[in-house]
């Protein structure tokens, strides 16, 4: 494959940024990493292959940050804006009016920025293990630890960064990342950097994005910490989250078909693909109910088209939620839905994204009365004509009636299940659900921030 041909950009202040192009279509600017060397990922096999992949059907755009790789390395402004003046200058040197976008890590902040001031120009917004806020992002103890090895030892800072973030395992992988950073700037250069990165806050901006937005994951990354980019989901209107299995915070190691696929869905039709409906899955299974609350109650005090509107609401969160975590539809009724899962953890991302999104929702809504009990249980239920029978079933039902509004509650077998991953319980005793002979055991999934 030939290697991409170097162009140039020049900024609103006079920087002058590298970039390249590859593919044709519809531009995907993939924005850079702080730091970034666009000829030298080039050299990565992995970069290669990823960027033909998503080059396939559209023209891929990447650029090197300001002060870095191929870029002006004099530039003093490393502020957010000066970030999207960067952007603003690639965008018009290739003529574009409008394009995807895509943010990823120190990006993301920039890429929301521009998102929410300029929407008639951005057909889609994809942001990729990312946050809201710097302090948050570089708060964490282990990017404070990276921190203090900057101005000390740059060498150690780029070989420790490297092999944190892609693990220790793959060495010489680690080894070239390291490599790159030290290539592509200063220890000085990354000092004026860091400074204006800790202190981006796009959080205000969160609610005036308008253009459809597909926030992935990965599941256990060591940085940034996933509870920021599941948070910034939640305050984008109308975003859809994807939690994926892994390790990597890099898009084009571990899984990367998956990755590809959701983006190429995303991007092809403006959302991911719906949720299987109708196809239950045999063997052990997950089992989520959700249930508004009085929703009888509410038909009459708000009428039938009000009500209408509600259900809609619940409809499209508790949608969006399986869309983004591997759930099957498996019924609607009426005033809630069930679905089934695969695995637990998908079962309660998906609940947690429910409760989170119905929180969003009233905040933006400050007259909608919406609220969701939801309940989950385990086990090998019976599949017959699309659906699911049988006493896990009718637990996750009874379970879901006996949680509050925002409640997410769930057996002890879905948190051994989860066991090892990121949720928090509390524990709320023995209950005898409605039809049940014994107790069992219920549990809450503390799911907001504050707890």
């Amino acid at each position: 494959m030939t290697e991409p041909r170097i162009q140039y950009a020049k900024a609103a202040d006079g920087v002058s940024i590298a970039f390249w192009t590859l593919g044709e279509g519809e531009p995907l600017v993939w924005m850079p990493t702080n730091p970034s060397h666009i000829q030298m990922e080039w050299e990565l096999p992995q970069v290669r292959s990823w960027i033909a992949r998503l080059a396939e059907k559209r023209r891929v755009v990447r650029y090197d940050w300001r002060g870095c790789g191929l870029s002006d390395r004099d530039a003093i402004d490393h502020s957010l804006d000066a970030l999207v003046l960067d952007l603003e200058a690639v965008v018009d040197r290739l003529g574009s009016e409008r394009f995807s976008l895509a943010g990823s890590f120190d990006s993301g902040p920039p890429a929301i920025a521009y998102a929410a001031r300029h929407s008639e120009r951005v057909s889609h917004l994809l942001l990729w293990c990312t946050y809201a806020r710097g302090c948050d992002a570089y708060g964490t103890q282990e990017a404070q630890a990276w921190s203090a090895l900057t101005d000390k030892d740059w060498k150690t800072f780029t070989e420790t960064v490297s092999h944190s973030i892609l693990g220790w395992a793959d060495s010489e992988l680690a080894g070239w990342y390291a490599a790159l950073m030290r290539e592509a700037t200063t220890p000085e250069a990354a000092q004026a950097m860091f400074g204006p990165i800790r202190a981006s806050d796009v959080t205000d901006l969160l609610p005036r994005v308008k253009s459809p937005t597909l926030v992935l994951l990965r599941r256990s990354t060591v940085w940034p910490p996933a509870n920021l980019t599941r948070d910034l989901a939640s305050r984008i209107p109308g975003a859809q989250l994807v939690v994926l299995e892994g390790t990597s915070p890099a898009p084009f190691l571990g899984d990367t078909a998956t990755v590809i696929s959701a983006i190429e869905n995303f991007l092809g039709e403006g959302r991911v693909p719906e949720p299987t409906a109708g196809s239950p899955q045999p063997g052990l299974v997950t089992i989520l109910f959700t249930d508004m609350e009085s929703s009888t109650a509410l038909t009459q005090r708000l009428g039938d088209a009000k009500a209408q509107e509600l259900v809609r609401a619940h409809n499209t969160i508790v949608r969006d939620a399986l869309r983004a975590n591997g759930g099957s539809e498996i019924k609607h009724t009426g005033d809630g839905i069930m679905a089934s899962f695969t695995t637990a953890s998908g079962a309660l991302e998906s609940a947690v994204a429910i409760q989170r999104a119905v929180t969003a929702h009233v905040e933006q809504h400050t007259d909608s009365p919406l609220g969701v009990h939801i309940g989950l249980n385990a086990g090998e239920p019976v599949a017959e004509e699309a659906d699911l029978f049988g006493t896990a079933v009718q637990l996750a039902r009874r379970i879901c009636d006996h949680a509050e509004a925002g409640q997410v509650l769930v057996s002890n077998v879905v948190r051994e299940l989860a066991a090892g991953k990121s949720f928090l319980f509390s524990d709320i005793g023995d209950v005898v659900p409605k039809g049940f002979d014994d107790a069992v055991r219920l549990y809450e999934v503390r799911w907001r921030e504050e707890t």
